[in-house]
């Protein structure tokens, strides 16, 4: 399985930004498909995940309320909606895959495919 990660970009205080993975090379059925950003200085972060197959989800306290994760099964794609953006919210977010069991997958050393970082900016 390979990934593509896609839409970041610049986008003021409050505003929104949707993030898109697609993937490519395989089945998903398996797979938990994840979101993880890391802002300079900081350790990768986990931000929300969702199960392929069956689709449970999970977010981050600190963007809970705020960020919704979807699948597109059609198209083998995962889409991040990140709303009321704050400039904390700055970092390379990536998405990411795995087939570790749930209970770890806010563990980023536990993925083991992932895509290019895509850049998200908030700022005024």
């Amino acid at each position: 399985v390979q990934l593509q990660a896609s839409g970041g970009g610049w986008v003021q205080p409050g505003g929104s930004l949707r993030l898109s993975c697609a993937a490519s090379g395989g089945t998903l059925n398996s797979y938990k498909l994840a979101w993880f950003r890391q802002a300079p200085g900081k350790e990768r972060e986990f931000v929300a995940v969702i199960r392929w197959s069956g689709g449970t989800i999970r977010y981050a306290d600190s963007v809970k309320g705020r960020v919704t994760i979807s699948k597109d099964t059609a198209k083998n794609t995962v889409f991040l909606q990140m709303n009321s953006l704050k400039p904390e919210d700055t970092a390379v977010y990536y998405c990411a895959a795995t087939r570790i069991v749930w209970s770890e997958i806010e563990n980023h050393w536990r993925y083991d495919v992932w895509g290019q970082g895509t850049q998200v900016t908030v700022s005024s």
